[in-house]
């Protein structure tokens, strides 16, 4: 194949895959708790006949944006955000643990805690099962949960459980597929007791819609000039096997 014509299809293929971040991003712009993705393009030395002097393109994503969303005041008891660093913990469908920032919790008949979901919150010591029937529930600056049991009095107030808050290294944990965090190795994180939460509140996303948008239309402007370039090396190649008539 010419090289200008793979040279510039590679380049529009790395195109899309860069818009299709641009554009999760986007969509998860009012999903609560969600880290943008990153995308960079480097170039890569095309190896041939001859000396490697052209390169290509290649898109990655080589992390993601870790900064704090804003945080939107709710009112209600079972919104949870993390003040600062640190993650929430729940079960994953595969039964191993994953993280998350999105507090928005709720309870099951069964009075099992769950993230939106559907996936278990785990505490210290396993996923958390508030008492039922119950008429009040807070949870403190630590996660500590406390429950007041349906016609209980008012100072009848007992603790259930405690979320398990943790704090991994950046570089030690991955996204997921269904857009949760877990850890590279697949294990266990370690309890953190300075991570703090804030009850009655959600962190928002913390994608930023408008230079996402700008970022997608220059990513499709840079599109179509590699498609100009795929339709002058067709123009290049017709060319030259008019010429080869002519000998």
């Amino acid at each position: 194949m010419d090289k200008l014509l793979y040279i510039a299809a590679s380049g529009a293929n790395q195109d899309l895959l860069a818009t299709a971040v641009r554009a999760n991003n986007l969509a998860n712009a009012q999903t609560n708790g969600f880290k943008a993705q990153l995308e960079q393009a480097r170039a890569m030395p095309a190896y041939g006949e001859g000396l490697p002097s052209r390169v290509f393109s290649m898109t990655e994503s080589p992390s993601n944006n870790y900064d704090g969303g804003p945080m939107i005041t709710t009112d209600r008891p079972l919104d949870v955000a993390i003040q600062g660093e640190g993650w929430f913990t729940v079960q994953s469908p595969e039964g191993g643990e994953a993280l998350t920032r999105n507090g928005n919790f709720s309870m099951t008949a069964e009075g099992a805690l769950q993230d939106s979901k559907g996936n278990l919150v785990l505490g210290e010591n396993g996923p958390v099962f508030l008492p039922i029937p119950i008429q009040n529930i807070t949870i403190a600056g630590d996660g500590t949960i406390s429950t007041q049991l349906q016609g209980a009095p008012q100072n009848a107030i007992e603790e259930v459980g405690r979320l398990k808050l943790v704090n991994p290294e950046i570089d030690q944990i991955k996204r997921r597929e269904d857009g949760l965090f877990e850890l590279k190795d697949g294990g266990f994180a370690q309890q953190d007791i300075n991570v703090g939460v804030r009850s009655g509140m959600l962190e928002g996303s913390n994608v930023n819609a408008i230079e996402e948008m700008v970022q997608m239309i220059s990513l499709q402007r840079h599109y179509e000039m590699q498609v100009k370039l795929m339709n002058k090396a067709d123009q290049l190649s017709m060319r030259g096997n008019m010429l080869l008539r002519f000998i």
